[in-house]
């Protein structure tokens, strides 16, 4: 390829569906960006807890300072160690995967159970291989975090211009989640990278990511709208999927930085 691709925004989700966190260098690690959807809030079913159904979960805004995770909503402020955990495991699934996580600690349960309004547990995944995802695309096993499928969304900048162009109401690259958006010439050719170095990272392109409903949820109040999914649905739908952004996993660790080269 000979256009120049540029790392131009770096984001992180340490709790699954809660708000991220906008990053000037990650850590590339096997199961995703150092922190990054280690820890998922689960219910009294251990059932996972996502935006799809709790739209309210993106104005939770956690923060990482001191080795502690802080988070906010509205008024009310809660923090807990990186580090800490209980001592007894559980099995969760996350979508069709089993995962084994720990709870991190009874007070930061009942906080965010205080704040949703229903029984709900925090919980970390500690280790690479604590949850396995087998692609059906490319045939392969990975070690993930909790994120849905893969370690790392990748969005070029020219596919939410060319959907903002056909958009009356215009939305941010924060509506789809990305873990790196890089700048790009054309709109979706992100689709079409194979493996690719970020710094000394090398990554491998999966899979374009099929969207669901929580694309409509406006981060900015937790609004559920109809668009983008509505316009996406009538030029971005494969095989029943609407695809934005890609699926990339990477193949050894080391830090990325915002203004790193895509080297092909």
């Amino acid at each position: 390829m000979s256009a120049v691709h540029i790392v131009k925004e770096i984001y992180i989700y340490p709790i699954k569906s809660l708000a991220g966190i906008s990053c000037q260098s990650a850590l590339a690690e096997e199961m995703g960006f150092e922190n990054d959807r280690r820890w998922m809030l689960i219910d009294a079913e251990n059932q996972m807890i996502t935006q799809r159904e709790h739209r309210i979960m993106s104005q939770f805004y956690p923060k990482i300072l001191d080795g502690k995770i802080g988070i906010t909503f509205k008024d009310q402020k809660h923090e807990f160690s990186i580090n800490e955990h209980l001592d007894n495991s559980l099995e969760v699934n996350v979508w069709d995967d089993k995962s084994e996580v720990v709870e991190v600690n009874q007070a930061t349960s009942k906080w965010f159970s205080q704040h949703l309004g229903f029984e709900c547990k925090l919980v970390k995944i500690l280790k690479n291989g604590d949850r396995k995802h087998e692609s059906s695309r490319v045939k392969e096993t990975f070690n993930v975090s909790l994120a849905d499928g893969y370690p790392y969304l990748l969005i070029g900048t020219k596919s939410l211009d060319f959907l903002n162009n056909k958009l009356d109401e215009k939305i941010t690259i924060k509506r789809f989640r990305p873990n790196i958006v890089v700048s790009s010439e054309n709109p979706h050719e992100e689709d079409d990278f194979k493996s690719f170095t970020i710094g000394k990272v090398q990554f491998k392109n999966i899979k374009p990511c099929g969207r669901c409903i929580m694309v409509n949820n406006d981060p900015e109040n937790g609004r559920l709208k109809k668009e983008p999914l509505k316009t996406l649905s009538k030029y971005r739908n494969v095989n029943n999927s609407v695809l934005f952004g890609t699926n990339i996993v990477s193949l050894n660790s080391g830090n990325i930085t915002v203004g790193d080269t895509l080297v092909f």
